[in-house]
């Protein structure tokens, strides 16, 4: 049966703080991946974070223990962040798609991550709006591709404009919000997992998160 609505507007509280959000979120049904996923997993950090960092979609271990990136592609994050000067317990650290979604080979077998499509991205968009709104960061900064369409749009390609500052979109978040004053798109750190040559991945992504770090000192 497919979702009732065409995205999470209609359980998108106004002006909750983010206890308030996450509370609601666990009601969502804006999509279908609710149906199968353990729990949502929605943002963790300070209301006060300078820097947001958006995923693309829980993983396994996310979904299993309700926070963002605590499995394998955290640990490479927490690497990144550290030698980039981010501090992560002062930045907020969510997700573009709050629930998990993956594909199951057979009975018994280990479920795989399956990327969120467009419906499902969409679908999630009001969650990070609302997260962005309360939270009013001076940076954010996209992991992957799902991450940076789902803030600056389906065009937007991470492969050519990686660690270059975007402003973020006028307007949207509302016309009584600020909108954050930069935002910077870089690869999932799970794309260095799987890259065949992770010592030159994961200087690339480095590189990402250094040029975030400067952008954030001087904004």
């Amino acid at each position: 049966m497919p979702a009732e609505h065409t995205d999470a507007t209609p359980f998108v509280p106004a002006r909750a703080g983010l206890p308030g959000l996450r509370r609601a979120a666990t009601a969502c049904r804006g999509c279908d991946l609710y149906r199968d996923a353990t729990q949502v997993v929605f943002g963790r950090g300070p209301a006060t974070a300078e820097v947001v960092l958006v995923g693309e979609q829980p993983g396994d271990r996310e979904d299993i223990e309700g926070t963002p990136f605590v499995g394998p592609a955290g640990r490479v994050l927490d690497r990144g962040l550290r030698e980039a000067g981010i501090d992560r317990d002062r930045a907020y650290l969510t997700n573009a798609v709050k629930h998990f979604g993956f594909t199951r080979g057979g009975t018994g077998k280990p479920r795989l991550h399956r990327q969120p499509n467009r419906t499902e991205r969409v679908a999630c968009r009001p969650w990070l709006l609302a997260e962005l709104a309360v939270v009013r960061p001076r940076l954010v900064v996209a992991l992957g591709a799902v991450a940076a369409k789902s803030l600056l749009g389906d065009s937007f390609r991470v492969t050519r404009h990686r660690g270059e500052p975007q402003r973020f979109p006028a307007g949207e978040l509302g016309p009584r919000r600020s909108a954050p004053d930069h935002l910077i798109a870089t690869v999932h750190p799970s794309a260095v997992l799987r890259a065949r040559d992770r010592e030159d991945a994961y200087a690339g992504f480095l590189a990402d998160l250094t040029a975030a770090a400067d952008l954030l000192r001087r904004v």
